[in-house]
């Protein structure tokens, strides 16, 4: 018996990745609300919350939120959904994240050491007043 995953586990994760990158909030809750994690994560530790804030797509990141994700998890380099946002500059999505609870101070480098790094004062002004 193998551990290996089957090739159709993992061609149906590689579509829910390019899913979150694209911002197809459909197929994505369809998956999520089918029993696939929220969290589920890629080989660099990237969840689908990550790649939907780092490609800007807002409704996304709610839309996974809402459905048990998790704001904070970290991929593998220690980076968090907000960081990612902030580092891409995505407002919105930042938004977003405050809204369900990412702390800014969570990761390496934090969003809030990036909103500084980035003279972001309208984010620095948002994660001081959560």
């Amino acid at each position: 018996m193998t551990d290996a995953p089957d090739a159709e586990v993992i061609a149906l994760a590689g579509k829910l990745f390019d899913a979150a990158r694209a911002g197809d909030t459909a197929v994505l809750t369809a998956a999520v609300d089918a029993g696939v994690s929220a969290d589920l994560t890629n080989g660099s530790g990237d969840t689908l919350v990550m790649l939907a804030a780092y490609h800007g797509h807002a409704g996304t990141v709610e839309a996974l939120l809402g459905r048990g994700a998790d704001p904070d998890r970290a991929n593998d380099k220690g980076q968090t959904p907000l960081a990612g946002a902030v580092f891409k500059g995505e407002a919105d999505v930042v938004r977003a994240l405050v809204a369900h609870g990412a702390d800014p101070r969570a990761g390496v480098p934090s969003a809030l050491d990036a909103a500084r790094m980035f003279g972001r004062e309208d984010m620095i002004a948002l994660f001081e007043g959560s």
